[in-house]
């Protein structure tokens, strides 16, 4: 078992896995962690160290708004730029095996999906000290990995049905989209984010989106499989960012370092 949440040591994933009894490492990526998770799982079953990985993560509405913002007992009016932490969680399951994913409203069995590669990120601080902008804290961390990544591996963002972050929320995916437009890249169409995917914001007030370890991890394992499964989106770059901050440093009004890994999904066994 791989997982984290945002809670200090993790404490919700040392708890559930305290009642599990697996073997199992712990990790805080904040909300990168379900990207960090896939990509540690993949690398120890390509290694042969493990013949099923389960990664999972989580994150809960008040518990990390009285950490990361401010308390909820102040009423304080949330600002445009801020994002509400999502209650929710994922787990997906890594085998090394060919075992075939799930079965359709029709009985059907799905084909298998893969991971054809990765990009492990590196922590980026543009100097952002607002925790109620984590999306402009993020946003630099997504570009340097998705840059690094179709540098490495030759691909452009065309090569992918979907590239979806999280969670830059509304702000943070529109700083991304600029920078690398003024690359002369565009993103595309199926250029989205997580944050932005798991409300309506339309019908529910959540400013610039959602955020969390839960975010990514509720919608990759949600909507995300269920397109690709369902044959609508045969590649996917999931590329799930994380704002590396504390409440000590917070309120020391450290900046807040930016983290991203990127994971491409593919319906196809192939390699990157």
């Amino acid at each position: 078992l791989l997982g984290g949440d945002l809670l200090n040591q993790i404490i919700t994933a040392n708890y559930a896995a305290r009642q599990l009894g697996s073997p199992f490492l712990g990790l805080y990526g904040a909300c990168s962690t379900m990207a960090e998770s896939m990509l540690i799982g993949a690398m120890l079953i390509n290694g042969g160290f493990a013949q099923y990985v389960a990664c999972a993560a989580s994150s809960h509405f008040s518990t990390a708004e009285r950490q990361y913002r401010m308390p909820l007992e102040l009423g304080s009016q949330p600002t445009p730029t801020s994002q509400r932490t999502v209650t929710g969680s994922g787990c997906l399951v890594l085998t090394d095996g060919g075992n075939q994913i799930g079965r359709g409203e029709d009985n059907e069995m799905y084909n298998d999906l893969f991971i054809a590669g990765g990009t492990i990120g590196k922590v980026i601080d543009m100097g952002i000290t607002d925790a109620n902008n984590m999306g402009a804290a993020m946003a630099p961390a997504a570009y340097e990995t998705l840059r690094a990544h179709f540098a490495d591996t030759g691909r452009t963002p065309a090569d992918y049905a979907a590239i979806i972050t999280g969670d830059l929320g509304k702000i943070g995916h529109e700083i991304l989209t600029d920078l690398f437009l003024r690359d002369g890249v565009d993103l595309g169409v199926c250029s989205t984010d997580c944050g932005m995917l798991i409300f309506n914001p339309e019908t529910q007030d959540v400013h610039a989106g959602g955020s969390g370890c839960g975010c990514s991890a509720s919608v990759l394992c949600g909507h995300i499989l269920q397109r690709m499964t369902c044959g609508d989106w045969p590649r996917v770059l999931f590329a799930a960012t994380g704002a590396l901050m504390s409440p000590t440093t917070s309120q020391q009004g450290e900046s807040i370092p930016g983290i991203c890994h990127a994971v491409a999904l593919s319906a196809a066994k192939e390699g990157v």
